[in-house]
């Protein structure tokens, strides 16, 4: 990390660069753990938006980081061109951070194995950094599938998009700005990505900077804790995670829903 920051936004130009001035331009991350079954779905969708952008597949890196795997996940990323990442340690913010540091590329992107990306995602990140106005964002989602629980669940959780201006999805931001705020904080076994985008909007707003939702080019998120738990379970979970937090067992409920899937 920098010891001393320019509060200057990085000038337009330097990401409106032409084409043949930079080869790599994305790397994009995907932490993974047991998602063979979900990851071609992803890197299906990934090859699309690759075809897409107008830089050229081959200015975007994809970088598998697999967080000690037990199914055939590393194999499916090496045999669709991915650049595979082994991480021991079980944490999404450590898994996350292990694929940043091994990327090459200026602009760092994370996308969850389960999701799909849209077809104009590189195009849609590399304008919305070009004006100079983002410090990074996210795409938002939209859901594989709807039903009155999920909707109800998406509904109670957007106040808090348009209140703090972070979302999810593909969430973006330079490589040099990922360092100034220390990536993703290892000690948090959940809510990293809030505390990360936290961090990066702190940063963009010292220098007049703020975080892009990109919504014409939403990722698709997938529904499977809702085909697990039942559509209606995140109301619930709610309040188990509060009952949890006053008997001192966050950490267990924490880690049997986010760290003991059933796969």
């Amino acid at each position: 990390m920098s010891p001393s920051l320019d509060n200057r936004a990085p000038e337009a130009e330097i990401d409106a660069m032409a084409p043949e001035t930079t080869v790599l331009r994305f790397s994009l991350i995907v932490p993974a753990f047991n998602e063979e079954r979900y990851l071609p779905r992803l890197l299906d969708s990934v090859e699309a938006a690759r075809g897409a952008y107008t830089r050229g597949a081959a200015a975007v890196e994809v970088i598998l980081a697999d967080n000690a795997s037990t199914d055939r996940t590393a194999e499916v990323a090496s045999t669709r061109g991915c650049r595979v990442v082994r991480v021991l340690k079980r944490s999404i913010a450590a898994t996350r951070n292990a694929g940043a540091r091994s990327a090459l590329g200026p602009v760092l992107a994370f996308v969850d194995a389960d999701s799909q990306v849209h077809p104009e995602t590189f195009n849609a990140v590399d304008e919305a950094l070009a004006t100079g106005r983002y410090v990074g964002g996210a795409s938002g989602v939209t859901m594989e599938r709807w039903s009155m629980g999920i909707r109800a669940t998406y509904l109670l959780i957007l106040p808090m998009v348009y209140l703090t201006g972070m979302d999810t999805g593909v969430v973006f931001c330079r490589r040099e700005d990922f360092e100034r705020v220390g990536g993703y904080d290892e000690q948090r076994l959940f809510a990293e990505d809030v505390e990360f985008l936290s961090c990066l909007k702190r940063l963009g707003r010292s220098r007049g900077q703020r975080l892009a939702r990109l919504t014409a080019a939403k990722a698709v998120a997938s529904t499977r804790k809702f085909d697990e738990h039942g559509d209606w379970h995140y109301f619930s979970m709610l309040a188990r995670v509060g009952v949890s937090l006053g008997r001192g067992r966050l950490q267990d409920r924490v880690e049997s829903y986010w760290y003991r899937p059933s796969r």
